[in-house]
């Protein structure tokens, strides 16, 4: 069951759901929009002949932000950027973070594959941007990038995000984060 306006105002001034900061405005029917930080992870490819998910990232992007003058993301491009806003989920919800349809319909992904949001999860959002437009799109820090939605479980989790047997890698993340797979092979996992 996905949570409306309604319901969602209602997690929010309970304090089960934390989105920080909050302009009731961005409450959508059934998703709040989130918004784009200033900070952004880009990819410097001249450091490595190919990326190893066994080993450590380091070097391989560069921390940027961006105020007044907009991002350039050109086309096949990918960067990694950050909500504006801290979010945390409740152990009897999942959240949905989805690009919003205005910028999908020039080109701009906001997520490869880390659209869903566990149980527990508290920190900003690592937005992963690609341009599969075959211009150059502009992207400005605070604007709308995406909206986020919430499922309610059928019980409460018995292991939430963050539990230390799960192995959480980004639990309270506040600036866009490079990937930390190649932990999962030093662990063994």
């Amino acid at each position: 069951m996905v949570l409306s306006d309604r319901s969602i105002k209602q997690e929010l001034s309970k304090g089960r759901i934390v989105i920080d900061p909050i302009n009731l405005e961005d409450v959508q029917p059934a998703s709040v929009d989130l918004h784009m930080d200033k900070r952004l992870l880009v990819f410097r490819n001249t450091t490595r002949a190919y990326i190893d998910v066994k080993e450590p990232m380091e070097g391989l992007t560069e921390l940027i932000e961006i105020d007044e003058q907009p991002f350039i993301l050109h086309p096949g491009e990918f960067v990694l950027a950050s909500t504006l806003e801290h979010i945390e989920v409740p152990d009897d919800l999942v959240a949905r973070l989805e690009g919003k349809s205005s910028l999908g319909r020039i080109g701009l992904v906001i997520h490869s594959t880390a659209g869903y949001v566990d149980p527990g999860w508290k920190g900003n959002l690592t937005l992963e941007l690609t341009n599969i437009a075959r211009l150059p799109i502009t992207m400005y820090a605070g604007m709308k990038i995406g909206q986020i939605s919430f499922l309610k479980l059928t019980t409460r989790a018995d292991r939430v995000y963050g539990t230390p047997s799960l192995g959480s890698k980004y639990q309270g993340q506040r600036l866009p984060t490079a990937s930390r797979m190649h932990e999962n092979f030093n662990k063994n996992h």
